[in-house]
């Protein structure tokens, strides 16, 4: 069942009750954040295209943008793994693949994305970074490593809206001449990076 009306039109329902849930929330660690709709597509666009086989996802929140990846996922014959240190979150998000029948290719994994990415042996092709932006600078270590040595695309949600955030991250992954970056204004804004040879 792949991108068809049934699927596109309960993600769109799940979405929408996420942005009302998120305008009850003052406090912004309490909002689920999910990505927005045209990002999600981009993404799932760009698995298919580079025909995906490991994905990684760092920010889980309630799933949304997993159930976009799995979906492309079934396509391309990839798994994902996809990283949330709220529990109850991932068990939300653990819901949604269930009644959307996508949990067969998402590995669900709890707990801090540093200590995951200090101890990966995993192979990824595509990663997507929609996490706590002060910590990105820390997972970069990680993540250049996994680039170099598998080739893949890296995809950074929110770097036009939070901008300032982000800043220091970007500047970092610019300075590196090994790899090739580009910023979309699709959704929040992608930042694109990619490993030059």
């Amino acid at each position: 069942m792949s991108l068809s009306n049934p699927f596109l039109q309960r993600l769109n329902e799940l979405y929408q009750s996420f942005i009302k849930f998120d305008a009850t929330q003052c406090d912004r660690i309490k909002r689920y954040r999910n990505i927005e709709p045209e990002s999600a597509l981009f993404l799932a666009m760009q698995v298919r295209i580079k025909q995906s086989k490991k994905i990684l996802e760092i920010g889980t929140s309630t799933g949304y943008s997993a159930l976009w990846l799995a979906d492309a996922a079934k396509v391309t014959g990839a798994k994902v793994t996809t990283l949330e240190i709220d529990e109850k979150r991932t068990q939300q998000a653990q819901l949604h693949a269930q009644e959307l029948h996508v949990d067969d290719v998402i590995d669900f994994w709890v707990g801090d994305a540093q200590k995951y990415l200090e101890q990966c042996q995993e192979q990824y092709d595509f990663i997507l970074l929609d996490a706590e932006r002060n910590a990105y600078l820390n997972y970069w270590v990680y993540l250049q490593k996994m680039l170099v040595e598998h080739g893949g695309v890296l995809i950074v949600d929110n770097v036009i809206s939070h901008a300032a955030e982000v800043k220091s991250f970007i500047t970092e992954v610019k300075r590196d001449e090994r790899f090739m970056t580009t910023t979309l204004s699709i959704g929040s804004g992608l930042f694109v990076v990619t490993f030059k040879n």
